[in-house]
């Protein structure tokens, strides 16, 4: 149950991430964009759920403009 409105229960992972990147996350919290590196890795995975969820969307979209009998252009590097 959420201590209040904002909160949810949180789960415990471990992840392995390379001592540059690590450095570089640390980096952020120091100068303050994120409190904490937990917060850092949130923020980075909210992100990649927003983009992969709008992928399957952009795919129907497309296929639905094939269906309705419109023309897609398909640029070729020749």
């Amino acid at each position: 149950m959420p201590r209040n409105k904002g909160q949810e229960k949180m789960s415990l992972i471990s992840v392995h991430v390379p001592k540059r990147m690590l450095e570089e996350l640390d980096e952020l919290v120091r100068r303050g964009i994120y409190p904490n590196r937990s917060e850092a890795i949130r923020a980075a995975i909210r992100e990649l759920l927003y983009k992969e969820s709008l992928k399957p969307a952009a795919r129907q979209t497309a296929a639905e403009e094939v269906e309705e009998g419109e023309e897609i252009e398909v640029l070729t590097g020749r």
